[in-house]
């Protein structure tokens, strides 16, 4: 049976006209048309996505590779628009159209104050459409478009109020940082089209083995492993887009966008986009084993150090950004091992725990009147009761508590680890071991100054003509100081919360199964016998359920366990303790507040760097030669010839005169030299 070809334009599509209706009508539509128009397009994509899934699971129905439309052919070369779907885009549709329609819903409740209303709909729908352009693309072409409309669309979402300098700078630096990466990838597309002639995946993927034995000399005199260049390269585009060290900076300050956008663009869709490349890139990535040699250090570092940093954070969005940068390491060390169906996977379990973190998040910042700092906070879970159950929920996803859907993606990543023989495998063992220890030591300081404890903030009644709240203000009141007590948010707020704790909850139980050892993507991903660590692990797998309870006995349960016993301590029982530890270990303190350095050296030698450069270009290029040596020098050189004529062109008649007797005398004293014979025999007679 074949997948319609109408469905899935109407899922490709139906988002993208909920984004033009809301832009450029928003004015007649209202705010009300504006998020239903957008609203309706993305519940359309997001029941036939599921509809899809259930045709490729259950309902007999093949994979769908097909042209749809061609843009342009120049030999054998043609560029077309096409869609490649089977059960890895099924997956990546479901997850990025659910998690979109409830960030939609609760937009309505959390920007309802904002001025911006329309154009922010219109922004997310068109985030939505460039990410299905993304994931169902069956050419490299295609793929390089969603790539870089969905980095221009969270530009524009990054700095979405433009008014801040904060939010301005943060979507600058998202959008340099990113264009690095992509430079990489650009790479990588193109040495796929010189070695494999051709931008289609099916094709490409299919000639793949003819890449062995086939090298590029880059530098003189050294040949490099011509799959080792292509894979490298679209990593490094990967690396951009999914936040890994060092292009990892612009993803924490990307939180200056709205709450949602961080839950939609920063949990769930666009840092996912590299995972999911990557993981369809697989037939390429098994021909080198340097190369995901390559991934698996880089994904270890991010897993481990950028987790240490979510540790000294006090803004709430923060700590779930470090977070985030944390997992996708850890997505990119089950990558990096050949497991790219357990990175694909908690891609899934993570974009719904992390969506409910943020959008969690957002409800207390509602709530707080748009405070963000956490040492504000504190006992906010008796005024809101549903945001502190379902952050809970989501917390425990994320330190991986036994049952949880996150234990069963997070466990198997570390598990796999460390049946691993590839270079780099023992280092990121270590990473993801620590790793979660360090998750356990942010998430859970984050619930307790959130949510437990004193009340930290103090609320002072508010007179005067109804309650002014606006975005673009927030952070200019004094803080820890209320203009009324917090409340739980309206329901288009709560609701989206709801329908996320329960897959952060169940969805791994009944999925691991299936997706890591049952061979459930079949042909989307290649894995080499050789490199199957998910073999070996599936030998000891019996169920999901003695797989949690096993849980409780290894290393990674224990080591969250000594987290919550060490928070739990600090702050409920003992609060002083913190200033303490922290005035102890002040210099590795300060390396964790400074992120190690990394956005200092950035800044020094790039955009300093850059500046002075452009500088130096500007005053000897532009200015010595261009203005003052060709524009400048040419036209005064003229001016100085015409000055000097201007001066024989007296008007005076005894002038001409003197001039012509002059010219006389020359011309025969030229006549007579050069008739005499002065100047050489022979002359003088012809």
């Amino acid at each position: 049976m074949q997948l319609s070809t109408s469905i899935l334009l109407t899922i490709a599509l139906a988002p993208l006209v909920g984004c033009l209706l809301a832009g450029f009508l928003g004015k007649f539509l209202g705010r009300a048309g504006s998020h239903t128009v957008t609203i309706l397009g993305v519940a359309i994509s997001c029941a036939l996505s599921f509809h899809v899934l259930y045709q490729l699971t259950l309902g007999g129905a093949e994979t769908y590779n097909q042209n749809i439309y061609t843009w342009f052919q120049i030999g054998h070369f043609n560029a077309s628009v096409g869609f490649l779907v089977d059960r890895l885009t099924a997956m990546m549709l479901v997850v990025v159209s659910f998690v979109s329609l409830l960030v939609h819903v609760y937009t309505i409740g959390y920007m309802a104050d904002d001025e911006g209303y329309k154009r922010f709909f219109s922004y997310i729908s068109l985030f939505t459409f460039s990410m299905f352009m993304l994931v169902m693309s069956n050419n490299f072409m295609q793929l390089f478009f969603g790539w870089e409309a969905v980095g221009l669309v969270s530009y524009l979402l990054i700095g979405f109020w433009y008014k801040r300098p904060t939010a301005i700078f943060a979507n600058l630096k998202a959008f340099l940082v990113n264009r690095v990466g992509d430079f990489g990838f650009l790479l990588g597309i193109a040495a796929v089209l010189y070695f494999l002639g051709t931008l289609d995946y099916a094709t490409a993927f299919g000639s793949a083995p003819s890449l062995i034995g086939k090298t590029l000399q880059i530098t003189a005199g050294t040949q490099w492993d011509a799959a080792t260049v292509i894979c490298i390269c679209l990593f490094i585009g990967a690396m951009g887009k999914s936040a890994q060290v060092p292009l990892h900076v612009w993803l924490p300050d990307s939180m200056e966008g709205p709450t949602p956008i961080s839950a939609l663009i920063h949990a769930a869709t666009m840092v996912t986009a590299g995972i999911f490349m990557v993981a369809r890139m697989s037939p390429l990535f098994e021909l080198s084993s340097t190369a995901l040699s390559f991934v698996l250090v880089i994904g270890a570092t991010t897993a481990l150090f950028t987790g240490l940093i979510g540790i000294v954070q006090n803004d709430i969005k923060r700590v779930i950004a470090y977070s985030t940068l944390s997992q996708l390491g850890y997505m990119t060390v089950a990558l990096g091992v050949s497991m790219y169906s357990g990175a694909v996977f908690h891609l899934m379990t993570h974009a719904f725990f992390k969506a409910l973190l943020f959008l969690g998040a957002g409800s207390v910042i509602i709530a707080m009147h748009h405070e963000q700092d956490m040492r504000y906070m504190g006992g906010l879970r008796k005024y809101m009761p549903i945001t502190w159950i379902t952050m809970w929920i989501g917390s425990l996803a994320l330190v991986a508590v036994p049952f949880t859907s996150g234990f069963y993606s997070k466990d198997a990543i570390i598990e796999a680890v460390g049946e691993s023989h590839r270079w780099g495998a023992h280092y990121a063992y270590f990473c993801v071991m620590v790793g979660a220890l360090v998750t356990g030591l942010y998430t859970f300081r984050q619930m307790y100054l959130t949510f437990h404890g004193k009340e930290r903030f103090t609320i002072v009644a508010h007179h005067g003509h109804g309650h002014h709240d606006d975005h673009h203000d927030h952070g200019h009141h004094e803080p820890g100081v209320l203009e009324h007590a917090p409340k739980e948010s309206p329901w288009v707020v709560t609701l989206p919360l709801v329908l996320l704790a329960i897959p952060s909850l169940l969805v791994g139980f009944f999925t691991v199964g299936p997706v890591l050892f049952g061979n459930w993507f079949g042909s989307a991903i290649h894995v080499d016998e050789a490199n199957n660590v998910l073999a070996e692990l599936g030998q000891e797998f019996h169920g999901s359920l003695a797989m949690a309870l096993h849980g409780f006995t290894q290393l990674p349960f224990f080591l969250v366990l000594t987290a919550f016993v060490i928070t739990t301590y600090i702050y409920l029982f003992n609060p002083a303790m913190a200033g303490k530890i922290k005035s102890a270990l002040k210099p590795l303190w300060t390396v964790l507040d400074r992120k190690y350095w990394v956005d200092d050296v950035y800044f020094a030698v790039f955009a300093r760097g850059g500046v002075k450069l452009g500088r130096l270009f500007w005053k000897a290029g532009d200015t010595a030669v261009i203005d003052d040596a060709m524009v400048n020098g040419s036209v005064s050189m003229i001016h100085r010839i015409a000055a000097t004529m201007r001066r024989l062109q007296s008007g005076y008649l005894y002038h001409y005169a003197f001039a012509m007797i002059l010219g006389l005398i020359l011309l025969l004293g030229g006549y007579w030299f050069f008739g005499s014979g002065l100047i050489g025999p022979g002359l003088a007679g012809q």
